[in-house]
């Protein structure tokens, strides 16, 4: 489908990417994947429940599933985009909240089917099962937090402190200062008292070989598994009992059109309907414009924490989408008004308020 964009979110990868060239198939291309906006059209013979012209979405436009052709990477007015990664803004959801969803479900969600996770989890209170998030106040971690927590997983999760309230109300259970000397202790006792099993863990950041130790001290005589957000260092430490896996989508095109289906058009559709998903964490709209996505890379660049970085678009002056890009089956050459990247040493050209809405959703 065709979708005229609203709003932008950023990621650390759009800036290796637009750095050194990281995960770029070929050239001219165009990066970015997080998206909101509007449905201009859609292809022939898609699924009847496929969301029609007019519709507001989110949308996981990343050109790294189409070998980097340029008309589906994100930042640019018009993308391409598979219907199966595109969910449902319902219209209490802003176009920039929207915007922060769809690379962080993905990844949240990819644990848990690497995992072996069938898509119906779900667990008593009874149950005691528990999920350690590792740097869940990151994009990836605050999806993370929250999918655990709708399968009944206890959750247990490590922030810094400035960010612990935040991610109680967005369903964490036990929040940890990862910056405290005696963490480890303080997670064993909790593990204790709560008696909960403990043998997953999701690491959106942070040290992969004290998390693999921390959670082989916990896993009991079962096998302990860790999903990574961050890619495995070739060094790191093999512990027998702990499995970790590198976070993927499933590569195969047939499980990975059902796995994103799965993901945008059914589990978070649905959950942002209810009410049951809240878009995370913090935004901050730093820019207006395809212009503004250079320093606000740089500005993410520098690091933030609990927040997610977003560039609006202003549409006052882009005027309609012709007519032969709504007609075009193919839809080849859209990409005419983006942020282009021509080779790995390319950088853009460009001139260049924190919100916590959740109150919203309660």
């Amino acid at each position: 489908m065709l979708v005229e964009v609203k709003a932008i979110a950023l990621n650390p990868v759009d800036y290796f990417q637009r750095d050194i060239g990281a995960l770029i198939q070929g050239f001219p291309t165009v990066l970015g994947s997080d998206i909101a906006g509007v449905v201009v059209s859609v292809g022939p013979d898609t699924p009847s429940n496929t969301p029609q012209p007019g519709s507001r979405v989110a949308a996981y436009a990343s050109g790294y599933f189409h070998k980097s052709a340029a008309d589906f990477g994100s930042f640019q007015q018009f993308v391409l985009v598979g219907v199966e990664k595109v969910a449902l803004l319902p219209n209490f959801v802003s176009f920039a909240e929207g915007s922060i969803l769809p690379m962080s479900v993905s990844v949240a969600m990819s644990a848990w089917y690497g995992f072996g996770m069938p898509h119906n989890t779900k667990y008593s209170p009874g149950d005691r099962q528990g999920m350690l998030v590792w740097g869940a106040s990151t994009s990836v971690g605050t999806a993370a937090v929250q999918s655990a927590k709708s399968m009944g997983f206890y959750v247990y999760a490590t922030a810094s402190p400035q960010n612990h309230g935040y991610l109680q109300k967005i369903g964490a259970d036990r929040v940890f200062d990862y910056k405290s000397d005696n963490i480890v202790l303080e997670i064993m006792n909790s593990w204790s008292q709560d008696h909960i099993t403990l043998q997953h863990c999701f690491l959106g950041q942070g040290n992969l070989d004290f998390v693999s130790d921390l959670l082989n001290r916990l896993r009991g005589d079962g096998i302990a598994k860790i999903g990574s957000a961050p890619i495995i260092p070739p060094d790191a430490k093999k512990i027998d009992g702990v499995i970790v896996n590198f976070l993927h989508p499933p590569k195969e095109a047939k499980e990975s059109y059902d796995y994103f289906h799965w993901v945008f058009n059914e589990w978070l559709t649905e959950r942002l309907a209810k009410k049951e998903y809240i878009p995370s964490p913090r935004l901050k709209v730093v820019g207006t414009g395809l212009e503004a996505i250079d320093r606000a890379l740089d500005e993410l660049k520098q690091g933030v924490s609990g927040t997610k970085l977003v560039v609006e678009l202003d549409y006052q002056d882009f005027g309609d989408v012709p007519n032969d890009w709504k007609d075009n089956e193919s839809y080849e050459g859209l990409a005419e008004n983006a942020v282009f990247i021509q080779s790995p040493k390319a950088r853009y050209n460009s001139i260049g308020t924190d919100a916590d809405e959740a109150s919203r959703y309660d």
